[in-house]
């Protein structure tokens, strides 16, 4: 159970102090030498007090604080046993000795305590004859594999002589002068507590200078005993924006009431530290430059005169730099004799005494050096090292809002009345502190995504690359050195590998919301990115205010750029002074506090478990209380009570508590807790779990999934690298797909018939980089394009420029042609002008003409434009060809795109485009065209396919989008879904557009800007299975129903998915909810397909009522004036409020010879009347509520031979409908499938809508304005309609 349960807060409790003898000579030596000058003793091991402190065989009456027992050194039994013994331990299991050579195996194995006395005294243990104050410092220890043990450490001084004599039994003569001894107690811990845990000893601290000396172990055992009941808080929190409501912990350790704050998440430390030390130590200038040199990962070395400094500002360094995780040694608090550390090779972060300052400097090269005394940043050796500094823009805006902190609490609090208890100001001071800790962390994040915000747009996801070459290329020159160094780090490689694992953590969050609307549109474009007009005309105007080179002009110009760099000297640097917006305001984080109980006053077996049942009912009634509050803080609650009933061995009700997670937050759910609990129950407890049919269905679940083979996450991270053998049709996918110029497999496949060229059916790996090398060239010329302002006027703002030609001779004057997305237009020479050519949706004809050139005859392109009485003629000579199929491209793409309202064809023909230019430039053939020709798509199927848009479709289709533009091929729309918006807020910050929630296969689902049309969420992960249904609730949660039989639950503010329902034991195939009532959370049902229906109560996520409808499949559910009805394949059925039968329509006498279902019903209750479809069947079906058993009319669907899916919008209804396309009466085997629109009151059909290439799955409304179809992988787009 170890090994699942997380721990308490205590680890273990060491007491470091001289040995006995090493006293009891001193004591001589002073008797007779007198006071000594200096005396330093070898520190060693006293005690070491581990859990468990009381166990079940404990005799009852006996307590903790009768078994004191007087203890030897720890290094001395070590080494006067043999390797033979074994360890000795307490009768209560809580001391323990190490001896026999070998370690106690009571002692926790992360835990070293050779190293440990060293550390507790860095400095060394000192014997003097003046008392001195107590000192605290902090340890982290960090094992190979990066796991950290947190330490705190307090240093007391205590009389010589009643030590002496206690270990001699009280003997011992009394000197006239009292010596002073040095002890550590360290509490040792794997959570980062340091501030709660220097409370904790500053606490045992007045109990050891009031109790006896023959007490004092009891004291420190009962010490550690009381850490031991204290549980950790769970980790998480609410998601708002990056506000949270923390839960923080609270016990009383007398004086002292002690707060734990909870960590964000699993991967995240909670932050028990002042953040704001590291800001009065340095300037943000000299702040800048330490995480400069940490994110380069220098060998670095703190130095201060106090200890506890060290580990605490190294400690906010790391912070600093999340998510990126120091990945090299660290070792805050070096002790005198761990100098030689320093000379180890690779980077590290360590801390030694500011004495060692000289010395280190003199005898290690290209150290950086790091005085938090003096706030100095410098190096080691006299020769300056020149490290590449944090790229300016990031840095002056870092510097700005360091100037808005309030890092001064004093300042802060003199408008406030003076507190009259302790507890009081502590609380108060705790209060300030988490929110300037929550500020410091906003600024610092902010700082860190200011770095590396772009590196999201070089990564290819599905195949784990990162294109750190394309990368390089964005930065400015002067940053470039910077971020070469960066990109070869371990603590980069880690963030690339959270990245391309779309961790969803702060700074992701902070990313997307911060997300410019240029940066959207470069998160979701297609084809390669080129500078836009506004793009270009933001960059001269930086480059005019910038009073610098731009970035064209440096990269032409490098030895001018040369990169900024700073100098570690011993001065310090002069701060500029840099305007930027003002920091933005954060209101204080709520906090919500938990109290434990009281400690036992004696601790026994029975009075833990007492401790332990009063908890229980604690939690129990902070459950009831929260129950209409935050789903997050309930299930913190439920899962702290599950650990206590663990520990008490209560099983089935921790697994109950457990199983309470899945419908309030299964991202702290405990899987291999739970796992070890399921298969440590007893038989007679199995027998109970199967009468509580919650735990049943949990035990079924965890046995289901540890049968499922264990997949093991991949981690990798590429490089893109050119490939170094040939390759055939498969592999050359991948790397085109790896390199990222284009995605599509259809595409691919095209691009590799172009380059084989009827050859071999391989591509050369010379043919491969002369391709690549090409298309990286004309993205840089076309990026390199300096058009003048009296052209960038006539251009929209998103207008790029793809292609721009020689200087040639035209019908308007000699320039060069310039291709756009939108346009063709003439680039005048002489005096810089802008022609428009034509846009490609005016285009008449194009083609190759010759014109005379003395007595030869060179040919020409001749584009004719609607409007225009004379055509447009440039004498392209070579290039005419190439010119003619990608406008002919263009044209034909323009024109697809308008009639089918999908800006997806214009995207293809781009693309398309762009790689017939690259072939042109990479063949060396005697005929490339040819090859270039085999990437034409959109012209040929304009001549060889007409495809003829009826206008009753055109005039309907509003739009169409791609949901699968970011993946290799289309998928199936299995289920949309449109949420309305809540614009009606007074608080910006809670105003939300409508969405439209895409479930495609695998259950991703997609979610989309319903305002915009553009991608908010390209990935939500509900399962592995298809989705079958979705339903939205009061404008907060999406339901989702899958074939895995899970309701998972959507948040729609954080878009997170962390609340599952479990209750259904079979595929989920239908959620419905009142829309009568949709504030009412007793209207939620849900079925699935062995014929359960459930009633739901959509706040607590409980089960009201449950019934079945006996039938052999149940395929969805409606509600219609608080009637249930239910689509049961082969029949329709309305059931009472009891769950029976009121009314079954079955299907018609013609359809039951063959095996046909219904597909989809409306209810019309105002009208009577029941509108059904089948499958297999090119019909509907009317029927009479009150007469049911024969459909009173039939509305024949024409072109169609099946009915998908249906809704009712307005007095509309819309039939989704699927078929194969015919000509000449023969079949041609291509599916077709149209919306049919019928009239509800004449029941005549009024529109034949088709814009799918494959059969639709699925129908939604969008506020009765708008009705969406989704279609099937063939086509897998999404059309929108006009009502």
């Amino acid at each position: 159970m170890a090994d699942y349960l997380p721990s308490s807060l205590l680890e273990a409790c060491v007491v470091v102090g001289a040995s006995s003898d090493k006293l009891q000579e001193v004591h001589q030596a002073f008797n007779h030498n007198g006071t000594p000058e200096h005396l330093l003793l070898e520190p060693e091991v006293l005690h070491v007090f581990v859990p468990p402190f009381v166990s079940k065989s404990q005799p009852e009456g006996e307590s903790l604080r009768s078994r004191g027992r007087r203890r030897r050194s720890f290094l001395r039994k070590k080494r006067q046993q043999p390797p033979s013994d074994t360890a000795a331990q307490s009768p209560g299991g809580g001391t323990t000795e190490a001896t026999g050579g070998s370690e106690d195996v009571s002692v926790p194995k992360d835990i070293d305590l050779m190293a440990l006395p060293q550390l507790c005294f860095p400095g060394g243990l000192q014997v003097t004859n003046k008392h001195k104050e107590e000192q605290f410092h902090f340890l982290v220890f960090t094992d190979v594999f990066g796991n950290k043990t947190h330490g705190v450490v307090m240093q007391c001084y205590f009389p010589l002589l009643d030590w002496t004599s206690f270990y001699k039994n009280g003997a011992g003569s009394s000197p006239s002068v009292k010596l002073y001894s040095a002890y550590s107690f360290c509490v040792i811990t794997k959570y980062p507590y340091f501030t709660a845990l220097k409370d904790c000893l500053s606490c045992l601290l007045i109990q050891l200078k009031a109790c006896r000396l023959s007490d004092m172990e009891d004291r420190v055992r009962e010490f550690a005993a009381k850490l031991a009941l204290v549980p950790i808080p769970p980790p998480g929190q609410l998601h708002l924006l990056f506000f949270s409501c923390s839960i923080f912990q609270m016990f009383t350790l007398h004086p002292l009431t002690i707060t734990l704050p909870c960590s964000e998440d699993n991967n995240h430390p909670a932050i028990d530290l002042d953040l704001h030390l590291p800001f009065i130590c340095f300037r943000p200038q000299q702040l800048l430059q330490v995480l400069a040199c940490l994110l380069q990962e220098q060998r670095v070395v703190l130095f201060s005169a106090d200890w506890a400094r060290l580990t605490l500002v190294a400690e906010s360094f790391l912070l600093f730099l999340q998510p990126l995780s120091w990945q090299q040694p660290y070792v805050p608090v070096l002790a005198g004799g761990m100098l030689d550390f320093l000379m180890a090779p690779t980077a590290f972060l360590m801390g030694c005494h500011l004495n060692h300052f000289a010395e280190v400097a003199a005898e290690t090269d290209d150290l950086i050096l790091i005085s938090i005394d003096n706030g100095s940043v410098s190096c080691s050796s006299s020769d300056i090292i020149d490290l590449p500094d944090i790229p300016q823009v990031a840095a002056e805006c870092f510097t700005q809002r360091c100037q808005s902190l309030q890092i001064h609490f004093d300042l802060n609090q003199c408008h406030q009345a003076s507190c009259t208890g302790i507890n009081e100001q502590r609380a108060q001071r705790r209060a300030w502190q988490q929110n300037l800790n929550q500020n410091i962390q906003m600024i610092t994040l902010e700082l860190i995504i200011n770095i590396f915000r772009d590196v999201g747009n070089h990564l290819n996801y599905e195949h784990r690359v990162f294109h750190s070459e394309e990368f390089l290329k964005t930065r400015e020159p002067s940053e470039q050195l910077f971020y070469k160094k960066v990109l070869d780090t371990h603590i980069f490689h880690s963030f690339l590998r959270d990245r391309l694992n779309k961790k969803m953590d702060s700074f992701a969050r902070m990313e997307l919301s911060t997300r410019s609307e240029m940066q959207k549109m470069k998160a979701v474009v297609q084809v390669a990115r080129r500078l836009t007009m506004q793009e270009i005309q933001a960059r001269r105007k930086s480059s005019i205010t910038g009073n610098g080179l731009n970035k064209r002009l440096g990269m032409s110009l490098p030895n001018l750029g040369d990169a900024q760099s700073m100098s570690f000297q011993r001065s310090t640097l002069p701060t500029s002074d840099i305007m930027s917006d003002p920091a933005p305001k954060i209101p204080p984080k709520p906090v919500k506090v938990f109290k434990l109980p009281d400690f036992p006053a004696y601790l026994s077996f029975q009075s833990v478990q007492g401790y332990y049942f009063e908890l229980i009912q604690q939690l129990g009634k902070s459950i009831f209380s929260a129950q209409n509050e935050s789903s997050a803080l309930l299930a913190r609650f439920y899962y702290m009570r599950g650990l206590i009933n663990t520990l008490c061995s209560r099983r089935l009700d921790a697994l109950s508590d457990f199983q309470n997670l899945y419908k309030t937050d299964t991202d702290i759910f405990p899987s291999n807790l739970v796992t070890w609990l399921v298969d440590s129950l007893h038989q007679d407890e199995r027998h109970q779990a199967q009468k509580r049919p919650e735990l049943k269905r949990l035990i079924v679940r965890v046995k289901s999934n540890n049968e499922k083979p264990l997949v093991e996450p991949d981690n990798s991270v590429k490089r893109f690298q050119l490939p170094r053998k040939h390759l055939y049709q498969d592999e050359f996918v991948r790397c085109i797909q790896e390199c990222g110029i284009v995605k599509n497999v259809a595409t691919i496949h095209r691009l590799f018939d172009a380059l084989t060229d009827g050859q071999s059916r391989q591509v050369k790996p010379e043919l491969f980089k002369d391709f690549y090398t090409f298309w990286k060239e004309m993205e840089a010329e076309s990026n390199d394009v300096d058009l003048p302002s009296e052209v960038v006027e006539h251009l929209d703002n998103s207008e790029c420029v793809y292609k721009l030609s020689s200087s040639v001779k035209t019908s308007h004057g000699v320039g060069k042609i310039a291709m756009t997305q939108k346009r063709l237009f003439l680039l005048t020479e002489g005096r810089p002008g802008f022609l428009e050519i034509t846009k490609f949706r005016d285009i008449q004809d194009v083609k190759i003409a010759s014109a005379p050139f003395l007595l030869l005859r060179i040919p020409s392109l001749r584009i004719k434009t609607s409007g225009r009485s004379e055509a447009f003629e440039a004498n392209l000579k070579a290039e005419t060809e190439l010119w003619n199929i990608m406008v002919k491209e263009m044209w034909a793409g323009r024109k697809l795109a308008d009639q089918h309202k999908d800006p997806q064809y214009m995207t293809q023909a781009l693309t398309n485009v762009l790689l017939m230019d690259a072939v042109m430039g990479c063949l060396q053939t005697q005929r490339p065209i040819t090859a270039a020709s085999k990437l034409v798509y959109f012209d040929k199927i304009r001549h060889e396919v007409p495809m003829i848009v009826p206008e009753t479709t055109s005039e309907t289709l509003k739009h169409k989008i791609n949901p699968s533009q970011d993946l290799p091929e289309p998928q199936t729309v299995r289920v949309l879904l449109y949420t309305p918006g809540q614009l009606s807020c007074t608080d910006s910050s809670s105003e939300m557009n409508p969405k439209l929630w895409v479930a495609l296969s695998g259950g991703r689902v997609v979610v989309f800007d319903a305002a915009s049309w553009s991608m908010l969420q390209d990935r939500i992960q509900v399962g592995e299975s298809q989705v079958n249904c979705m339903m939205g609730l009061v404008q907060e949660h999406v339901w989702i129903g899958s074939q895995d039989s899970v309701i998972y639950i959507i948040d729609t503010h954080s878009m997170s998915c962390n609340k599952q329902l479990t209750e259904h034991r079979h595929e989920v195939t239908g959620l419905t909810v009142d829309a009568r009532a949709q504030q009412n959370s007793d209207q939620a049902y849900s079925c699935s397909s062995d014929g359960t229906v459930l009633q739901w109560d959509s706040s607590s996520l409980k089960v009201k009522r449950q019934f079945n409808v006996s039938c052999d499949h149940l395929y969805s559910i409606q509600i219609h004036n608080g009637t249930l009805w239910c689509c049961c394949g082969d029949g329709i059925v309305e059931l009472k409020k009891n769950g029976t039968s009121q009314r079954r329509i079955v299907l018609p006498g013609d359809l039951r010879s063959e095996p046909r279902s219904f597909s989809s019903f409306i209810v019309m209750p105002e009208h009577g009347q029941v509108w059904t479809g089948c499958l297999d069947s090119p019909e509907l079906c009317l029927w009479r509520m009150n007469n049911s058993k024969h459909p009173f009319k039939r509305i024949s669907l024409p072109s169609s031979a099946a009915v998908t899916c249906m809704i009712r919008v307005k007095d509309q209804i819309w039939v989704g409908c699927c078929g194969w396309s015919c000509v000449g009466g023969q079949c041609d085997g291509q599916m077709r499938s149209q919306v049919v629109v019928v009239d509800a009151e004449s029941h005549t059909v009024d529109k034949e809508l088709q814009a799918h290439s494959d059969s639709i799955q699925t129908l939604c409304s969008a506020e009765d304005r708008y009705v969406l179809s989704g279609s099937a992988c063939r086509d897998g787009k999404i059309a929108i309609w006009k009502v």
